[in-house]
């Protein structure tokens, strides 16, 4: 739940001086008052009645007598005001829901005016984004069949392939049905499009792939030529690959379960051209799409996490060709992860270099490039998850 923290600061002046309340009746008050302060559809008394009696039907006598006197009172007499809260990065903290650890952190990274802002964007809605599958359909058939059939939508600048559909429910239409156009994220698209892929006999690692909305993306920008080797940690979600690329006629995937950290088991050196490492991390760039992830973080997974993504750079760097392409990509926002891995990764690897990508980004996020680091975009800039990725190249000499 989106409101989760909120919900609870509402709620905390009516049952403070309850040793323990059951997690069902809790949520059951979170819900409750919900739709009383946050929805005007259904009149206070109608959502009381109701919660009086499915704590009656669930419970017993007490807790519907319990539930009853709480939200009366909230009807009464109303909710505590955020205002009251004299932190400014708490205020911002309660008011979005977000853990204070993670609002103080990202604070201290990107300031308070940042974080507000990434906070009030995390509890809006995101519009949905498709891509084409340009051998199949063009972006611009795929745009008048859905507006033929009551879409609202309009081209990503993201991705010549990206749709981003703002009405319309995508996963009931023939388009998507048929393996016409994938479910991708704008900012996820631009992996694939910082490649510099082409058409021939390219050899190419997505370390750690599933579920395939990168790789898959790679082999449209391939034209289904050459070679791509998708692996994942478990055998099970490679399979979820293949059946991506099959429902996407695509032919020149192939995947398999294997760990990133030991692709030099089945690879030798200097093997591909390019690298995708989409590495495993936080996730703190799609807490819109994905609110649980905001309550099930502490601040010690992102240090744990580093490690991960570090160790699958070094294992990985070999295995480049001279001169080809190594992309580092996350969906989170953190400074860790993103800057300093990329800083450590330079410094061990002389033989890299974080090239300059800004004349390929797209206008609304081009700002943010760090020459040195790479791209972060952050929820607000752009409608779109929070994204990081930077391409190395390594010297030909």
């Amino acid at each position: 739940m989106q409101n989760r923290d909120l919900l609870q600061f509402w709620l905390y002046p009516s049952i403070k001086n309850q040793k323990k309340i059951t997690p069902w009746v809790k949520w059951l008050l979170y819900m409750s008052v919900y739709q009383m302060k946050m929805l005007d559809r259904v009149p206070d008394h109608a959502v009381i009645n109701e919660a009086v009696n499915l704590a009656k039907e669930k419970g017993h006598k007490g807790i519907a007598s319990f539930t009853n006197g709480v939200l009366r009172s909230i009807q009464r007499e109303g909710v505590p005001s955020v205002e009251s809260i004299e932190d400014e990065q708490e205020r911002v903290a309660i008011t979005t829901s977000h853990p204070l650890w993670l609002v103080r952190r990202w604070t201290k990274q990107y300031g308070e005016k940042e974080t507000k802002e990434m906070c009030e964007t995390n509890q809006k809605r995101m519009p949905e984004s498709i891509r084409v599958q340009p051998m199949l359909i063009s972006r611009s058939e795929a745009i008048k069949k859905l507006e033929e059939d009551g879409f609202t939508v309009e081209p990503s600048e993201f991705s010549g392939q990206g749709i981003v559909i703002h009405s319309g429910t995508i996963v009931k239409h023939p388009l998507f049905r048929e393996g016409y156009i994938t479910i991708q994220d704008q900012s996820s698209m631009l992996v694939a499009e910082l490649m510099d892929l082409h058409a021939d006999d390219m050899h190419v690692l997505d370390a750690c792939a599933a579920p395939g909305g990168k790789t898959t993306h790679i082999a449209e920008k391939m034209d289904n030529s050459g070679i791509i080797y998708a692996y994942d940690l478990h055998k099970k979600k490679a399979r979820t690959i293949e059946d991506k690329a099959r429902s996407l006629q695509l032919t020149n995937i192939k995947a398999d379960g294997h760990d990133a950290r030991k692709l030099q088991e089945i690879h030798e050196a200097e093997t591909f051209d390019r690298i995708l490492v989409d590495a495993p991390c936080s996730g703190l760039g799609v807490i819109r799409g994905k609110p649980d992830i905001k309550y099930g973080k502490e601040e010690k997974d992102i240090f744990n996490l580093r490690k991960i993504q570090d160790d699958i750079l070094d294992h990985l760097a070999p295995l480049l060709k001279k001169g080809g392409l190594l992309i580092y990509s996350t969906c989170t926002v953190d400074r860790h992860e993103n800057d300093e891995a990329v800083h450590r990764f330079i410094g061990n690897h002389p033989d890299f270099t974080v090239e300059d990508i800004q004349e390929h980004l797209p206008p609304s996020v081009r700002h943010r490039f760090k020459d040195g680091t790479g791209l972060q975009i952050f929820p607000q800039d752009a409608d779109s998850d929070g994204f990081f990725v930077t391409r190395f190249k390594k010297r030909s000499k």
